[in-house]
């Protein structure tokens, strides 16, 4: 049996910046996740000055591709503007991998199947054992499963569901272009270059409003591609699309039993009107992180439930 005061299941920004802090503070944790990193993640990428500061980085010493936007092309449906801000993208294979690594601590390729409760302590599979569990596996975190799922239900009004695709491409066009409400989405679509010639795109939108109105999610996947290649953005590209969900800010309900914790998508922290889930997650892991080592109550009031007013604030 491996022993520890924490262990963090998920390796992604949640768990690793839970890490980072109790590591720091001297507390010894081990990270499990079911596949080894750098991993493929499906995802815009795009990143606010806010989580730079969480994460005390240095722009200048990121040691891969980051790429700054001073505005965003908007539309809304028929209506196109032009957002002022100040965003960032990256890749999150190469994001999550160097978070993880940045941490320090201990990480094992694992995949989490048992969790018991055996003298106060933690029990994952009859080979580690904690004190503290903290669940950030994402939207179908086991930690969530076992112990949270009964009492703390996700609502499915908040479910997204998204496709997108990740790739190299000589792009001629290096603005950030987004699309809500396009061809009826509930949701919205984006174009998003970035470094080193790598472009995303990808659709998003509630599930449950798309099955309501008989529609899908492919629909709105084809019409992008449509769009892509007319505007120019993207021409003669043969698409690979990768498919993934995750829930909108909901009454959060239990987030604390006992000295279980969840963090970031295990919770459903994206925010309500642009889906960002990096930031609420990389503030919720450091959250979990200040309540184990201060004893204090895990609370989340300080993660926004919206982005807009972050994007237009934070402009310039």
């Amino acid at each position: 049996m491996i022993e520890t005061d924490v262990l963090i299941v998920g390796g992604g920004p949640a768990g690793s910046s839970c890490a980072r802090k109790l590591k720091e503070k001297g507390m010894a944790c081990i990270v499990l996740d079911q596949v080894a990193f750098p991993r493929f993640k499906p995802c815009a990428g795009w990143i606010t000055p806010e989580v730079i500061r969480d994460l005390q980085l240095d722009l200048a010493e990121y040691p891969h591709g980051l790429t700054s936007f001073s505005k965003f092309n908007v539309a809304v449906g028929a209506l196109q503007f032009k957002m002022p801000t100040r965003q960032y993208a990256i890749r999150r294979i190469e994001f999550d991998a160097w978070l993880l690594q940045r941490a320090g601590v201990a990480f094992h390729i694992h995949k989490v199947k048992e969790i018991q409760e055996e003298n106060g302590r933690y029990v994952v599979d009859g080979e580690y054992s904690a004190r503290y569990l903290v669940g950030a596996g994402g939207t179908h975190c086991p930690v969530y499963q076992t112990l949270f799922k009964p009492a703390n239900p996700k609502i499915k009004s908040a479910l997204i569901v998204a496709q997108e695709d990740e790739f190299e491409y000589k792009y001629a066009d290096e603005r950030c272009h987004l699309w809500f409400f396009q061809n009826h989405l509930p949701g919205y679509a984006w174009y998003v270059p970035k470094a080193n010639g790598v472009v995303n795109v990808g659709v998003g939108g509630k599930a449950e409003s798309l099955k309501s109105k008989g529609d899908s999610l492919k629909n709105h996947w084809n019409f992008l591609v449509k769009k892509l290649e007319e505007s120019g953005l993207v021409q003669g590209y043969d698409f690979k699309p990768s498919g993934h969900s995750y829930y909108l800010r909901q009454p959060l309900g239990q987030t604390r039993k006992g000295n279980a914790l969840l963090a970031g998508d295990a919770l459903g922290l994206a925010t309500l009107d642009m889906g960002e889930g990096i930031g609420p997650a990389i503030r919720s892991g450091m959250l979990a992180a200040e309540a184990i080592l201060s004893g204090a109550e895990y609370t989340l009031g300080s993660i926004p439930r919206y982005s807009m007013p972050s994007l237009l604030r934070l402009r310039g």
